[in-house]
């Protein structure tokens, strides 16, 4: 495999490499977090979104990677403003500086530095038609531990509260994860499932993607 950048953050150690079959390959604290060669789960979050969405015209994306679900996003018309959280500045400055094909030149995209949490927090209440969550593998298997939070109600309730009315709340997970359905269950009071079925290096895995909606004329209120 040949690298193609390395850097090192106070959250670990982020490679991009050149695999043998071609693909892209993004790793983080050598775990495997995604590459461009099934890139499928990450567009179908997108569209999944898209699709429950009644008027996408502001969504926030938790997750740069490398671009695929804010790619999917742009390539709607109805979607006017992609607010991106990324965490890592690396992941930024390849998109911006060439080294992964970049989303980020479209006027649409607005990058914002830092964690998803306070990326979240800083978006007025209301303001959101979609949010949709694709920062780590999903809650059972962290890259970060910090992030164990994301999947949790008292920052889904938070992620509610910027939701317009019939606003979507869309999460990925790389596995099966019943407490991360409760968690969007005790939040919108309900939780669609989706399995994602992919080949990854030759292998079949099942993803998944969890969804909640927020009823109409419920913004800013959480569930009794």
């Amino acid at each position: 495999m040949d690298e193609v950048a390395r850097a090192v953050s106070e959250r670990g150690e982020l490679v991009l490499r050149r695999r043998g079959d071609g693909a892209l390959e993004l790793r983080v604290n050598g775990v495997f977090v995604m590459d461009d060669r099934e890139t499928s789960s990450e567009e179908l979050l997108a569209s999944v979104a898209l699709d429950a969405v009644l008027r996408p015209s502001r969504v926030l994306v938790g997750g740069l990677g490398l671009g695929y679900t804010v790619r999917a996003l742009l390539a709607d018309e109805r979607v006017r403003e992609v607010v991106v959280a990324e965490i890592e500045p690396d992941v930024v400055r390849w998109m911006r500086d060439g080294v992964v094909p970049s989303v980020l030149d479209d006027p649409r995209a607005r990058v914002e530095v830092g964690d998803v949490q306070d990326v979240v927090m800083g978006q007025p209440a209301g303001s959101l038609d979609g949010i949709l969550l694709d920062v780590d593998n999903g809650p059972d298997f962290l890259v970060y531990n910090e992030n164990s939070a994301i999947y949790q109600v008292d920052f889904l309730v938070e992620c509610r509260r910027r939701l317009r009315a019939s606003g979507v709340l869309t999460v990925w997970s790389s596995s099966a994860s019943d407490a991360l359905a409760g968690a969007v269950r005790d939040t919108f009071g309900a939780c669609a499932v989706r399995p994602v079925s992919v080949e990854l290096q030759g292998r079949a895995e099942t993803y998944y993607v969890y969804q909640g909606r927020l009823a109409e004329g419920a913004a800013g209120q959480r569930r009794s």
